[in-house]
């Protein structure tokens, strides 16, 4: 089976599984994605973005910190 016939049977999963199968092959690559994070917890970042307390930054910006960490 290719990768092609494999998104598209992982298509035919419920969003529960595929969410599980992404885990399940992020953890075969030595990453783990698993959060434990509340809605309240993600309503008072938006909060204090929005409220100016806090200033988001972009997703390049954030993978650019990322790499800069890993390189130290």
């Amino acid at each position: 089976m290719n990768v092609e016939e494999i998104c598209h049977q992982a298509q035919r999963l419920t969003q529960k599984k595929r969410a599980e199968l992404i885990q399940k092959l992020l953890e075969g690559l030595g990453t783990s994605c698993t959060y434990d994070v509340s809605d309240d917890e993600i309503l008072e970042r938006v909060n204090e973005t929005r409220e100016g307390q806090v200033q988001d930054i972009s997703h390049q910006q954030l993978i650019s910190g990322l790499k800069h960490l890993e390189g130290s």
